[in-house]
């Protein structure tokens, strides 16, 4: 990534990164964005410690492609990891090994959707969900898909099963223990947790704090995606969301509101820990979640398409005394400008010519010319679009969305 520049006017200790990432969490899902029936204590409490956006876009609505674009600072088509089966490529510089470079110590814990787990990518440890199913015995893990039911299920239930089967737990636990082993050097810590991703089945605690909830629903019509791209419509009804009762809607969300508040809990684990190690102060703390979800919206669920609810992303930044605290910000900003906007408050100059933005004077409350507009992408994935791959192979769904058009 070329010669390892000297940090500007560095006088302490470079400032820690902790990057918190969920999958599938839909920007208006949360407290500190409006929402009045979605319970998210801990990422309301680290939102009013941060700036946070409300026009932030994923470069791809599909795990794959949007986290190798947040890491790399490119567009898929740069990065070449299109669609969920396409490793990102080894050659291709991270944040990760920026801040290696840099002295920092780099970790990922949890769900990075590398494909290939064998590439770290610049991260010196790495703990995957191969690395918690082995946590479980073979009786374990039928119990858990049992409990779980298929990946794509969105029949909100709750589950009977206790805190060792959730993979957040275990993965926010290894988090704080990290935290404390590497506190007395910089370190840039990726902790990706899975939830609220499909299956709608959070633990009954969770399921039940929502059960008895009369949940707003989503705008829809009866003739929902009927004039758009005909591939949207297919999909929906080919997976029974188009026909969605009220009743067996509100009975999702329930089960996707819970997952959202499972996850919560997590993020709070680390976020608490961080604090009581005495390491806040010098840690940029980042929130945000790889796309959105659907959830009913236009009688569909999941992601794979560029409806708002699809393609923008809860994202919140803090770094106590360097940012304000409690803001939102409207102005258009994508994941990719995430990678600079790091080495800038790091004091770094970011990698030269890449396609990505620093928001840093943005969040420093200087004078800061945002986007005109943001871009996506989405290359057709097998079998998880329409059932008989007819849209595989050919070419990709594009978007660009402005302050006002899309």
């Amino acid at each position: 990534m070329g010669a390892v520049p000297v940090l500007r006017a560095q006088s302490r200790r470079p400032p820690n990164i902790l990057f918190l990432c969920s999958d599938q969490h839909q920007t208006r899902a949360a407290g500190c964005y409006g929402s009045r029936e979605v319970k998210t204590p801990n990422i309301d409490k680290l939102a009013s410690a941060a700036t946070r956006f409300d026009h932030a876009y994923c470069q791809a609505p599909v795990c794959v492609p949007a986290r190798g674009s947040f890491l790399t600072e490119l567009y898929p088509h740069q990065h070449g990891a299109k669609i969920l089966s396409d490793p990102l490529p080894e050659n291709i510089g991270t944040a990760a090994q920026f801040f290696k470079e840099r002295g920092y110590a780099t970790a990922a814990i949890g769900k990075m959707h590398f494909v290939d787990e064998q590439r770290r990518h610049g991260f010196d440890y790495r703990l995957n969900e191969r690395d918690f199913q082995e946590t479980l015995s073979e009786e374990d893990r039928a119990a858990l898909r049992r409990d779980q039911g298929s990946p794509e299920a969105v029949d909100g239930r709750p589950s009977t099963l206790p805190d060792r089967f959730f993979q957040e737990y275990w993965f926010a636990d290894k988090a704080v223990e990290y935290l404390r082993a590497n506190k007395d050097r910089p370190f840039c810590l990726w902790t990706s947790f899975v939830k609220p991703h499909t299956p709608e089945v959070p633990q009954a605690r969770f399921f039940d704090l929502y059960k008895n909830a009369n949940l707003t629903l989503p705008n829809r019509t009866d003739h929902d995606l009927e004039d758009g791209f005909p591939g949207n419509l297919i999909r929906s009804k080919e997976r029974g969301w188009y026909t969605q009762t009220e009743d067996e809607l509100r009975n999702s969300l329930r089960g996707y509101y819970g997952n959202i508040t499972q996850m919560d809990v997590s993020v709070g684990r680390v976020y608490d820990a961080l604090r009581e190690a005495g390491l806040a102060d010098n840690t940029i703390v980042v929130y945000t979640s790889d796309h959105g979800e659907m959830a009913g919206a236009h009688r569909t669920w999941t992601k794979h398409n560029m409806y708002e609810q699809s393609v923008c992303v809860p994202m919140m930044v803090s770094f106590p005394g360097r940012i304000k605290p409690n803001a939102l910000r409207s102005e258009l900003v994508e994941h990719i400008d995430l990678f600079p906007t790091l080495a800038d408050l790091c004091g770094y100059d970011a990698p030269r010519g890449m396609p990505g933005r620093s928001f840093a004077r943005l969040l420093r409350g200087q004078s800061y010319t945002p986007r005109e507009f943001a871009y996506s992408e989405y290359y057709f994935c097998r079998t998880v679009f329409t059932r008989d791959d007819r849209y595989v192979g050919k070419p990709p769904i594009l978007m660009v969305r402005t302050d006002r058009w899309k």
